[in-house]
C-alpha cells in the first residue's frame, strides 16, 4: 500500500466503519480548523474530535490529510504593496477614507490565532501590540516604544509611515491625513467600546466620522485567510481546578442576584475557561477554548462555541445547566436580554464595542462592570495553590538541570540564544503535567538582553560570551500551574558595574518579596519597594513590577499588578503576581530578576492592630551569586538571599540527580558579608 493519503473515498469508507458520521468534505473543514490552531504539545490530540479509540488505519489516513493539507497552505514572499492596493481599493468601493487594523480579535487577546493576524498580514508587523489606519493616500503604522526597532524591520517604509502609540496617537495623525468630514472606518468587534468612545470624541474634534463597518474590510480583500481555529476543548479535572464549576455558577449567581443584574455577557476565554472548568488549545502558548458565554442570574450557561472543538463527553462534564450554543447565536441571545428587559453586566474594558451595540438596539439595561470571574478567578483555592507549588518544583528541577548544562557550556563559546532556548525546552518538556511554553521564551545574550521584549530569530541570534550577561525569561504550562521565572546569568567573569547594578535590582526584588502591608494595599502602593534602590542610583526600568498569573491559563492576569500605574485593586490571598525588577543598558545588557509570588495572611505578627498580608515566593530556582556584590546588600537581604537558597536546596534536592544536586549545593552556597 502507498504511504500518503489515499483519497477521499478511501477516507469515507474508514469512517463507516468505525461508526463516524461526518464526510470527507466535513473532514477536510476539521482538518483545515486543526492547521490554523497551533500544534501543541500533542500534535495527534486533535483526532479525539473524531472520536475515542479511533483505529489505526483511520488515525493513519487522518494524520496524512492533514499533511497533505498543509502542505497546500499558502507559502511565499508576501507582496505587502499588492495587499495595500487591495485594501484602498475595497475602502473606494465602501466609501470610506481610510480603516483602523489593530493587533487583536475578539476577545481582546494577548495572543491572537492566524485568521485575526490581520495587522501581520497587511503590513508584516509581527508585535504583539499595535495598530495601522489605512487611508487613501497614506498609511501608518503605530507602535510602542516596545517594538520601534522591530517596526523598522519588519514593515515597508515605503509603504507606511512609523508612528508611537503615545507620542504620535492615531487621532493626531488621523487629522493631518484626512480631509475634514472624512468617514474613518473601524471593526466593532476588535475594539472594546472604551476606546471607541474615545476615539470617536477625539477625531469629531479634528471633523472625522468614526464609522463601525458591518465587516472587516481586511477580510473582504484576504483570499486565503486561515479559517477560526479548531483545537480540542476538555474538561479539566476537579484534582487541578479544586472547585466544581457549579460551585462557581453558584457564587456569581449569588452576586449578579444581589447587584439586580440578570445576566453577565462573557467574552473573556480565560473566564469562560475558568468558570466551566474547562480548556483549550485555540491561541498559542494559552490553554484557551475561543468562545463566549451568558452567565444568568440562576447559574445556567449559554456557551458560545464551535461544537467541533468539543471533545466527546464534554458536555456531560460540563451539565444540564450549560447549553451549548453555535457562535452565530450569541447576537439573537444578546437581543433576547434587551427584549425581557434584564440588566447585563458587561465588562467595558474587555468586552468589543460589537456586543455593546448589539444590547443598546436590542434595549438592554446595560450595567458597566468587571468581568464578575476575575477576581474570583486570581485568588487561587488551596487547590491550585498546591498545584502550583507542585509545578514550580518541576519547573525548579527543569531550570537547575539547564543551568548546570549552561554552565558547563556556555563559556567555551559554544551557545546560542536559539540553542538555550530550545535546551531548556527539552529539560521543562520531561517533567510531568508539561503542556508547552506559557510564553515565547525572552532568550536574551549580550545587548539584546537590553530589549525588555526581545524574541531571538534566527537572524539576531547571538553566542553567549565570556563577560557578557545573559538574560532568560521563560515560562511553562503545566496541568497543575503555570509558572515565569526570569534569570540573569553571568557568563565568564562579570564587570563591576554589573555586579553593582545585578546588586541594585535583588535588593528591589527581596523588596518585595519580603513586603508586609495591610489588608486594602494594592500592588501600585508596593511598586516603589522595587524601584526604590535604582532610583537612589539614577536608575530606573520602564516596565511594571509584577503582573498577575493564571492557574493553567493565562501567564498575564488581571486584576491585580505591580506597577507604577495606577491600581485600586486590592492584593487579596491567594493571588499569584510576578516580582521582576530589572534594569537595561542600551546596546551592552539587560537584567531581571523574577520570581512568582503569592498573596498570603502574614503570621509573623501574632497581635497586629489590622490585618496583614504577606508574599510566599513559589518558584525555586538560583540566583546567580557571580553577579552578587554582599557589600551592597544588608544583613536582613543577605539573610533572605541565605534562607532562599536554602529553601531552593532543600525541596529540589530530592528530585534531582547526584551531579545536578551538586551543582545545586555549589550554586545555593551561603554568601558571607
Amino acid at each position: 500500500m502507498q504511504d500518503g493519503y489515499h483519497g477521499d473515498q478511501t477516507l469515507a469508507a474508514l469512517l463507516r466503519r468505525a461508526g463516524i458520521e461526518r464526510t470527507p468534505a466535513e473532514v477536510r473543514a476539521l482538518v483545515h480548523g486543526v492547521l490554523a490552531a497551533p500544534t501543541g504539545h500533542d500534535p495527534d490530540a486533535w483526532l479525539t474530535l473524531l472520536g475515542p479509540d479511533l483505529p489505526e488505519d483511520l488515525g493513519v489516513q487522518l494524520r496524512a490529510l492533514k499533511a497533505d493539507l498543509a502542505r497546500r497552505l499558502p507559502s511565499g514572499e508576501p507582496d505587502y504593496a499588492a495587499r495595500l492596493a487591495a485594501l484602498r481599493g475595497e475602502l473606494k468601493r465602501r466609501d470610506l477614507d481610510g480603516f483602523i487594523v489593530p493587533r487583536g480579535d475578539e476577545h481582546q487577546g494577548e495572543y491572537v490565532p492566524p485568521r485575526a493576524q490581520r495587522l501581520a498580514w497587511l503590513t508584516g508587523f509581527t508585535g504583539s501590540a499595535g495598530m495601522a489606519v489605512v487611508a487613501r493616500e497614506a498609511a501608518a503604522v503605530f507602535v510602542d516604544g516596545r517594538y520601534t526597532l522591530q517596526v523598522r524591520a519588519e514593515v515597508p517604509a515605503d509603504l507606511y509611515e512609523y508612528r508611537h502609540l503615545i507620542d504620535d496617537p492615531l487621532p493626531d495623525w488621523a487629522a493631518a491625513s484626512l480631509p475634514r468630514g472624512a468617514r474613518l472606518g473601524y471593526d466593532p468587534w476588535l475594539h472594546t467600546v472604551g476606546w471607541v468612545e474615545k476615539m470617536r470624541h477625539a477625531l469629531e474634534r479634528a471633523g472625522i466620522a468614526l464609522v463601525a463597518c458591518p465587516d472587516n474590510v481586511v477580510d473582504a480583500v484576504w483570499a486565503e485567510q486561515p479559517p477560526s481555529p479548531l483545537a480540542p476543548v476538555v474538561p479539566h479535572p476537579p484534582a487541578f481546578a479544586g472547585m466544581p464549576s457549579a460551585e462557581k455558577r453558584a457564587e456569581l449567581a449569588q452576586r449578579l442576584q444581589r447587584d439586580g443584574i440578570g445576566a453577565a455577557v462573557l467574552t473573556q476565554p480565560d473566564s469562560i475557561a475558568w468558570l466551566l472548568n474547562i480548556r483549550g488549545a485555540d491561541v498559542p502558548c494559552t490553554p484557551l477554548p475561543l468562545s463566549f458565554a451568558i452567565l444568568a442570574d440562576d447559574g445556567s450557561v449559554e456557551l458560545f462555541i464551535d461544537r467541533r472543538k468539543l471533545v466527546p463527553g464534554l458536555e456531560e462534564h460540563l451539565g444540564n445547566q450549560v447549553a451549548v450554543r453555535p457562535v452565530e447565536a450569541l447576537g439573537p441571545a444578546l437581543d433576547d436580554l434587551g427584549r425581557i428587559g434584564k440588566k447585563v453586566l458587561a465588562d467595558p474594558a474587555t468586552t468589543a464595542a460589537w456586543v455593546f451595540d448589539r444590547l443598546h438596539l436590542a434595549g438592554a439595561r446595560i450595567d458597566r462592570e468587571p468581568d464578575p470571574c476575575a477576581l474570583p478567578k486570581a485568588c487561587k483555592n488551596p487547590v491550585e495553590l498546591a498545584g502550583t507549588r507542585a509545578a514550580h518544583r518541576r519547573d525548579g528541577v527543569a531550570m537547575v538541570r539547564f543551568l548546570k548544562w549552561l554552565s558547563e557550556n556556555a563559556p567555551a563559546g559554544g551557545v546560542t540564544e536559539i540553542v538555550a532556548a530550545e535546551r531548556l525546552h527539552g529539560f521543562r518538556a520531561a517533567g510531568e503535567h508539561f503542556r508547552g511554553p506559557s510564553f515565547e521564551t525572552i532568550s536574551g545574550a549580550g545587548p539584546n538582553g537590553a530589549i525588555v521584549h526581545y524574541r531571538v530569530a534566527p537572524e539576531t541570534d547571538r553566542r553567549l560570551e565570556p563577560g557578557s550577561l545573559y538574560l532568560l525569561d521563560s515560562g511553562a504550562q503545566y496541568l497543575d500551574g503555570t509558572t515565569d521565572v526570569t534569570r540573569t546569568i553571568g557568563i565568564g567573569e562579570p564587570t563591576p558595574e554589573m555586579r553593582e547594578r545585578f546588586t541594585l535590582v535583588l535588593k528591589g526584588h527581596i523588596a518585595v518579596a519580603t513586603a508586609r502591608f495591610p489588608r486594602g494595599t494594592s500592588g501600585s502602593q508596593l511598586d516603589t519597594l522595587a524601584r526604590a534602590p535604582l532610583w537612589k542610583a539614577g536608575l530606573d526600568y520602564d516596565h511594571g513590577t509584577g503582573h498577575g498569573v493564571g492557574s493553567f491559563l493565562s501567564v498575564h492576569e488581571g486584576p491585580q499588578r505591580i506597577s507604577k500605574v495606577p491600581n485600586a485593586v486590592a492584593l487579596q490571598p491567594g493571588m499569584i503576581l510576578s516580582n521582576e525588577p530589572g534594569y537595561y543598558k542600551a546596546g551592552a545588557y539587560g537584567i531581571r530578576i523574577e520570581n512568582l509570588i503569592v498573596v498570603q495572611p502574614c503570621t509573623e505578627q501574632p497581635e497586629p492592630e489590622r490585618p496583614m498580608l504577606s508574599f510566599e515566593t513559589l518558584t525555586l530556582v538560583p540566583i546567580d551569586l557571580t553577579l552578587v556584590e554582599p557589600a551592597q546588600l544588608t544583613n536582613a537581604e543577605l539573610a533572605w538571599l541565605n534562607a532562599y537558597h536554602q529553601r531552593v536546596r532543600t525541596e529540589l534536592t530530592p528530585l534531582l540527580d547526584a551531579e545536578s544536586a551538586a551543582w545545586l549545593a555549589a550554586a545555593t552556597a551561603p554568601v558571607m558579608p
